[in-house]
This record gives C-alpha cells, sequence and structure tokens, in this order.
C-alpha cells in the first residue's frame, strides 16, 4: 500500500488557474483581475463560500452573513470586509444568485469567482482562500448550517491563542459536543460510518482537533497562505490534510464550539463520500510519511 501510495503520488500539483479564473467580474459587468494572497491585505475579513449547486440554500447564508457583516462594520467603521462566493462548476443559477449580491452591496464587499470545471470543495475553497484581500480569513459552508454569529466565537479561540508563532494560528468552530443529539437521529448505518470516520482521522492524521470537518474555520493570512499553498486533497478529505499540515507546521489550533443546524441538500453520499475519505486519510498519511508530498510553498500562476 505504501508502495502504491508513494508510486501514484502527485508530488506538488501547480496551482494552476484557467484564463477565465484570473478575473471576477465586478457589479458593473466588467472585469477585474483577483488579488492574491501573496499580495500585502487590504481587508480585516475575507469571507470564503464554495458553492456548487447551491443556488436554494445560498440566499439564507448570504442574507445571514451580510446582516451581521454590515451591523457589525456600522458598529466599528474600522471593520472592513469582503465576501467571496467561489461557482465550483455550478450547473444551476448559483453564479447568477450570487451576483444579485455583488450589484446590491457591490464588488468591493462581494465578489464571484466562478471556476471552469468542478474542483471539489477544498479546490474551491483554496481558490478562494488564494484570491482574498483579508488579515484573518473565513472558511463557511454555503447552507448556512453553522450560525454566522459565532465568528465571533472563533475569533475569540484565535485571540486566546496569542502569541502567533510567525503570525500563524487556526481556529476551528466544531460541532462536538452535539454528538450525542446526532447519533440518536442518525440510523445505526449512518452512525457506524460516522463513528469508523473519526477513528480513522484520529488514527491516521488528526488527534488533536476532535471535529475535523466542521466548515467553519477562521486563519491568519499567514497560516492561511502556507496550509494551502501545500494542499493536495481537493475534495472531501481536505479539512483533515489541512489540519495535519497546520500540526506538521506546529501552527497553533483552536477548536470552538458554535451552533450548529443540519440543512437538507448535503452533496455528502453517506456511503461513497466516506469510502473516498476514508481512502485519502490513508493516502495523507502514507505519502507524508514516505516523502512523496512535501510541506512546500507553491504559489499560483
Amino acid at each position: 500500500i505504501c508502495m502504491i501510495a508513494y508510486a501514484t503520488a502527485v508530488k506538488m500539483p501547480a496551482l494552476h488557474r484557467y484564463e477565465e479564473e484570473k478575473f471576477f467580474v465586478n457589479a458593473k459587468g466588467r472585469k477585474e483581475p483577483v488579488p492574491r494572497i501573496h499580495d500585502p491585505p487590504t481587508k480585516e475579513l475575507s469571507v470564503v463560500v464554495p458553492s456548487y449547486n447551491e443556488e436554494d440554500r445560498l440566499p439564507l447564508m448570504m442574507d445571514e452573513a451580510l446582516d451581521y457583516l454590515e451591523k457589525r462594520q456600522k458598529r466599528d467603521p474600522s471593520f472592513t470586509y469582503e465576501v467571496i462566493v467561489v461557482n465550483d462548476g455550478s450547473k444551476d443559477q448559483t453564479e447568477k444568485v450570487a451576483m444579485k449580491y455583488c450589484e446590491k452591496y457591490g464588488s468591493d464587499k462581494v465578489r464571484v469567482l466562478s471556476l471552469v470545471k468542478n474542483r471539489g470543495k477544498g479546490g474551491a475553497v483554496r481558490m478562494g482562500v488564494l484570491s482574498s484581500r483579508g488579515k484573518k480569513i473565513l472558511m463557511a459552508d454555503a447552507d448556512g448550517a453553522t450560525k454566522f454569529a459565532d465568528i465571533e466565537k472563533v475569533e475569540e479561540g484565535l485571540k486566546n491563542l496569542q502569541p502567533w508563532p510567525n503570525q500563524m494560528a487556526i481556529s476551528c468552530g466544531s460541532r462536538a459536543h452535539l454528538e450525542k443529539d446526532s447519533v440518536a437521529k442518525r440510523s445505526y448505518f449512518r452512525t457506524l460510518l460516522m463513528h469508523g470516520f473519526h477513528f480513522l482521522v484520529w488514527f491516521l492524521c488528526v488527534k488533536e482537533i476532535r471535529d475535523t470537518q466542521c466548515g467553519f474555520k477562521l486563519l491568519t493570512r499567514e497560516a492561511a497562505l502556507r496550509t494551502f499553498s501545500t494542499l493536495h486533497i481537493e475534495r472531501w478529505a481536505f479539512d483533515v490534510e489541512l489540519l495535519y499540515i497546520a500540526q506538521r507546521l506546529r501552527i497553533p489550533i483552536a477548536e470552538i464550539a458554535v451552533n450548529w443546524t443540519e440543512i437538507e441538500g448535503s452533496k455528502l453520499v453517506p456511503f461513497w463520500s466516506w469510502l473516498q475519505m476514508g481512502r485519502d486519510l490513508l493516502f495523507i498519511r502514507l505519502r507524508y510519511m514516505t516523502g512523496a508530498w512535501q510541506l512546500e510553498t507553491r504559489k499560483c500562476d
């Protein structure tokens, strides 16, 4: 298995952008070049929202997030933000729905980055992160399952990690405190899959974080640059590799309980998606262990 993992590994895949992905369309319909994470930050917060066929669920999340962000900016005019909706090759009206928010709030606050083809959630988040302008970068799911105001909890968790080594730190929203209630609502089969996945995460990759999969994570700009430019996994298990890289680099990580509600319409197919994630977990461990993957920083073209 080690030989297969090593032989099939793409050592450092290029962070390639198609020509169309090097621009975003502003509120006036004009193309503007996307910024790069290597540039100095110009916003306090960037919110990256990966979206694949989310025309129905995205409005609820965007309404809640922008309502919170606008009120916060009124309370504190020095607070600046941007929301980057990454349209991950959607086949529905996700892009049009997101562009309505761009037109309403302006392209300095809401930007839509459309990918030429579907890269997977990890690939979409990475493209959004590498196109962000914030000192801090928040990953937030398009379904709005986590209450957006809980960003204050993860911000406090990030603050409590100071002093940050090399300005790097990560604060993860967590649903671990809700596990008993969720088990009661799930079938035995799904509960077995969940516990099996958690065991593999603990055994192979990440021992200190109970909930690696909550899509509500806050990173300093330096931590985002260092981890996402090293990331290989582009599908569901990317969160695990992200935290595995962070642990290897000794980036401090906080795990903070957040409010969470299950929203219908998940793209996760329990058996096959978790089988793919199990394979990815094994390959994460083996490929880093054998040196097929290195903790190198790459630049996106």
